[in-house]
């Protein structure tokens, strides 16, 4: 007779399903799934459980609300419909790029015929997104000139730094710098966001859209709020190539900071690239940072930004946490002292040129 499986602890659950522990616990907090207890009372996940979690886990990689998650698991296919066509779109996205590449391996193939050597760098753009987008500037003070480049971008980035740091000071570059790219500022937040309702009343698609994008997220478990619909705006508006957002997570509370990220991963690979400034590890989770995500380092002695790969003993992953803090954390600090933010559209390159001045009342830098 077969001994029965043993249960394995969260830690344990959540490595074997490429999940963090603290996702397991979310799944639990809202019913979808329910571990058992050892004697002494710690959760147990069994092969039941843990092939209950497997198929949230499946399914939230499909970009499905934990909302439609659990619907679907009591047979229920409510409101399926947008989440499968926005996987849809993803795949058509990643069809397009394979098709880009299959095109690229084609010509070197006709050279090699001709006998033309392809160089290593042709060969080695046969693994990088069609899409890469490249960008390269001057550091402004406090580095003092230093060159600053990033030779391929992507989907999700986030930067961070300690107080000083002069990360908000990148942040604003990279917005000049890169083409076609949106500053979203904390003056998104005036007024309970009436800029950006304004924007709404004035723009019907855009309003269409934002209400699909906070109906998903409430599903989500978020808390709709100005400060999320002003971000909404920014987030969900056409045109821009890229968005560079100063303190993403200003204004929200723990669960709507988790679904935003759960609706920005969704996005795929082939998504225009965010960056994002935070300070808080419900917005940057170490453990559940993938490869369509990059992280971007201020460290404190003012040397160089740097890129910092989200794994325990990488150079730089230690200052990172230490950068981060629980959103409860986050609002009891914000608005104390911080850097006052230029006005880019009408400063120029005048926010890369010189140091900004003090302000009250606003996120620290």
């Amino acid at each position: 007779m077969r001994s029965p499986a043993p249960s394995l602890s969260p830690s344990e659950a959540a490595r074997r399903l490429g999940v963090s522990a603290k996702a397991l616990r979310l799944y639990e907090q809202r019913g979808l799934v329910d571990p058992g207890r050892t004697t002494a009372g710690w959760r147990a996940y069994g092969q039941a459980e843990m092939t209950r979690a497997a198929e949230i886990v499946a399914l939230r990689a499909l970009g499905f609300s934990l909302a439609q998650v659990g619907r679907v698991l009591q047979g229920n296919s409510q409101g399926l419909e947008p989440a499968l066509a926005a996987h849809q779109e993803a795949l058509e996205a990643q069809l397009r790029q394979l098709a880009r590449t299959v095109e690229k391996v084609r010509g070197l193939r006709s050279g090699v015929a001709q006998g033309q050597t392809p160089t290593i760098g042709e060969l080695a753009g046969l693994l990088a997104p069609v899409s890469e987008i490249r960008v390269a500037f001057d550091l402004p003070w406090p580095w003092g000139g230093e060159r600053f480049e990033l030779r391929e971008i992507r989907p999700l980035n986030y930067i961070i730094g300690p107080l000083g740091s002069g990360k908000t000071r990148l942040a604003q570059c990279l917005a000049q710098a890169l083409l076609n790219a949106t500053w979203l500022g904390l003056e998104r937040l005036a007024d309970g966001g009436a800029a950006a309702r304004s924007r709404l009343d004035g723009d019907p698609a855009l309003k269409s859209r934002l209400d699909q994008a906070l109906a998903w997220l409430a599903e989500d478990g978020a808390t709709p709020s100005d400060a999320l619909v002003a971000l909404l705006a920014g987030l969900e508006a056409d045109g821009p190539d890229a968005l560079v957002v100063d303190m993403i997570e200003q204004g929200l509370d723990q669960a709507t900071q988790e679904a935003l990220m759960a609706r920005l991963r969704r996005r795929g690979a082939d998504a225009r690239p965010i960056f994002m400034l935070t300070r808080s590890c419900a917005i940057l989770d170490l453990s559940a940072v993938g490869p369509d995500e990059a992280i971007i380092l201020c460290p404190a002695n003012h040397s160089p930004p740097t890129k910092v790969a989200p794994y325990p003993g990488a150079p730089g992953y230690e200052a990172v946490a230490t950068c981060l803090a629980s959103p409860e954390v986050r609002a009891r600090t914000a608005g104390l002292v911080a850097w006052r933010q230029p006005d880019l559209a009408s400063e120029g390159s005048k926010a890369c040129e010189r140091p900004p001045a003090r302000e009250s009342l606003k996120t620290p830098d």
